[in-house]
């Protein structure tokens, strides 16, 4: 499974967080100078009276907002994300946000937007307040559905190439090879290849939103679950909870190192450090002494 060449993904990895930064901010560096352009070229058709920075300071003021709301919208999508199979259901949530990030949007823009003008002498007018907001909704709906789509659209490329696992199916004849109910393999996707992963060779899992990562020789591989819904899947002997948002392998636990507020740090063979509630310390050192 893995032949020693880091992968596309873990060579991404460390470039990972300066390329979505950059992608951002180029991406809104671009439309707010490219709509400045286009605005000054109106104002000057239409001969409306504007002087050259008025433009600039609205697409500016809209696009630094958008830029700072874009964590927002990837924190939300976190934790409702938009699939193909769960679309129906989370578009009421979706349409909700969009109405809270265009308000976040217009608010912010229009105090830049006034901050700017009272530098300069002038008032910037934002009223009827109702009708100029319903004009930038219908504007905002629009951007907030493409920031959306592009973060999606992203994670799951992303995914293809770390690999998602997925439970094994029971046939559609016959009795399952193994048990359904308590897998002893995972399915593994990657790049248009399937291969099978052992339960026994998950080190650790962690919860990630509507997804449980497992963790497997240095791979993390995605799993559609809940933390609780693979817990009951995984043999009670051999893995254990340690908190809320992880589990591990038992077998794969090298020490445990308590901690002054009652929590204690979990050491894994494979140099991870992960945390652990005072609810589960006792539990977990009791069964890491018996299995010893």
């Amino acid at each position: 499974m893995n032949s020693g060449e880091p992968s596309l993904y873990q060579r991404y990895l460390p470039r990972r967080r300066s390329f979505e930064v950059g992608f951002w901010v180029f991406s809104y560096l671009a439309s707010a100078i490219g709509n400045s352009i286009t605005a000054n070229m109106d104002v000057q058709r239409l001969q409306l009276g504007f002087t050259t920075w008025q433009p600039a300071v609205w697409e500016a003021s809209s696009a630094l907002m958008a830029l700072l709301l874009v964590p927002v919208v990837a924190w939300f999508t976190r934790r409702r994300p938009l699939h193909l199979d769960n679309w129906q259901r989370m578009l009421p949530l979706h349409l909700l946000g969009s109405v809270a990030w265009s308000l976040l949007h217009v608010v912010g823009m229009v105090a830049i937007r006034k901050a700017v003008y009272a530098s300069q002498g002038l008032h910037y007018e934002f009223s009827p307040w109702w009708w100029e907001f319903g004009y930038e909704y219908l504007k905002d709906m629009r951007s907030y559905a493409g920031i959306v789509l592009t973060i999606e659209g992203y994670r799951f490329i992303l995914r293809r190439l770390q690999g998602e696992a997925s439970l094994l199916d029971a046939p559609d004849d016959g009795a399952p090879l193994e048990p359904v109910e308590r897998p002893e393999r995972f399915l593994v996707r990657k790049l248009n290849r399937e291969f099978l992963v052992a339960a026994s060779d998950i080190e650790w899992l962690q919860a990630s939103g509507n997804y449980v990562n497992l963790r497997v020789r240095g791979h993390d591989y995605p799993l559609r679950s809940t933390i609780a819904g693979i817990e009951a899947k995984l043999d009670p002997d051999r893995f254990a909870r340690i908190q809320r948002s992880f589990i591990v392998n038992l077998d794969q636990v090298a020490s445990i190192e308590p901690l002054e507020t009652g929590d204690a740090r979990v050491h894994m063979k494979d140099g991870a450090n992960l945390p652990c509630s005072r609810t589960y310390r006792g539990g977990l050192r009791q069964r890491i002494a018996t299995d010893a």
